[in-house]
């Protein structure tokens, strides 16, 4: 069997949480260690794996095959160009990078270098998203006209991570949270033909935006991605409407929290949300108006590794390429320039 060596370049909540737990639980990966500033602990939690002292160190080492970039935005492009140039192939934590000429750079240098590069877009293989792209494909609603898509929280409080509050480009909900949800819509319906967006910053402290409004345009649709840190009672995370019906499903992925909390993927029942979770379908079926609860399968991060791995040893394109997250930044960017100018952006140009 192929193993692929693996190092991080950052064993915080990132590496702990989203890419070690599944690296070292794939068997077609090794976990070889992480770069460590400060803090060493990787050995703690993974005994025999190494704590390297800088990036450079985890480039000299010709025994990786794969370098895992999950520092702060700001380094995604640097990193993931250092990493391409010495003969790596590369995962990039979303958003791929600030800019859409930073991201197409990496793709060109990606071929050139004949090495994978994808973007680790874990919220894909959330239980949630599962369930509503299976009505979606399964046309429960019949044509849909209306979407909207949430990630709220109630947080008045500043990130105690500095890099996340110091304004800039890449920096904000949009850059962080709506990176997912955009991608979530574009692979739900496609990519859109214009878009309009608000994007505000609410809490008194902060100096980068906590909040946005951004409006996709589809010829027969209309899709709405929206972030808040200043919503005590959420609302529906998903709210699909159609010519047959609506659907209204939770934000309720459980797999995060049971990270935090150190539980491994491994036990049987994981990823599988409580069943008061359950989403709402209300449309009609065979003539028939119907309103019933539908579960959502069971949510599991270690598919995107799954995926890779095929991209590995199969030639299978990667779970997320690097043209999925160049139309990611370029949505992104077209909302900054929306927001600035009051106005809508054409796409299609």
């Amino acid at each position: 069997m192929q193993i692929i060596n693996t190092a991080l370049c950052s064993f915080g909540m990132s590496g702990k949480v989203f890419h070690a737990p599944f690296i070292d639980l794939h068997p077609g990966f090794k976990l070889t260690g992480a770069w460590e500033r400060s803090k060493k602990l990787i050995q703690e939690a993974y005994p025999g794996v190494k704590s390297y002292t800088s990036l450079e160190e985890i480039l000299e080492d010709e025994t990786v095959d794969l370098v895992v970039v999950n520092t702060p935005n700001v380094t995604h492009y640097d990193y993931t160009k250092k990493a391409l140039l010495a003969g790596k192939n590369v995962v990039v934590e979303k958003p791929f990078t600030n800019t859409i000429a930073e991201a197409e750079e990496l793709k060109e240098l990606s071929v050139k270098q004949n090495k994978l590069l994808s973007v680790y877009h874990n919220r894909r293989y959330d239980s949630d998203f599962s369930l509503v792209r299976q009505v979606v494909h399964d046309k429960l609603l019949g044509d849909i006209v209306e979407a909207e898509i949430h990630f709220d929280r109630f947080n008045k409080q500043l990130s105690p991570k500095a890099h996340k509050e110091v304004p800039g480009i890449g920096t904000g909900v949009l850059y962080d949270l709506g990176a997912h949800l955009i991608d979530q819509a574009l692979q739900l319906f496609s990519f859109p033909e214009a878009v309009f967006a608000d994007i505000r910053t609410l809490r008194p402290e902060s100096q980068v935006d906590d909040y946005f409004e951004v409006l996709l345009y589809y010829p027969s649709l209309r899709v709405r991605v929206k972030s808040s840190y200043i919503v005590k009672e959420p609302l529906p995370a998903y709210s699909l409407h159609g010519t047959k019906g609506s659907f209204l499903k939770s934000r309720a992925d459980v797999q995060e929290a049971d990270l935090i909390a150190g539980k491994k993927p491994s036990y049987s029942g994981w990823g599988i949300e409580p069943a008061s979770e359950e989403g709402l379908l209300h449309a009609e079926k065979n003539g028939t108006d119907i309103k019933e609860k539908l579960a959502a399968p069971a949510g599991n991060y270690v598919g995107y590794y799954d995926d890779l791995y095929k991209a590995f040893t199969s030639g299978k394109p990667v779970p997320v390429t690097a043209d999925d997250g160049i139309r990611i930044i370029k949505i992104i960017e077209a909302a900054f320039k929306s927001n600035n100018e009051r106005k809508v952006i054409d796409l299609t140009e």
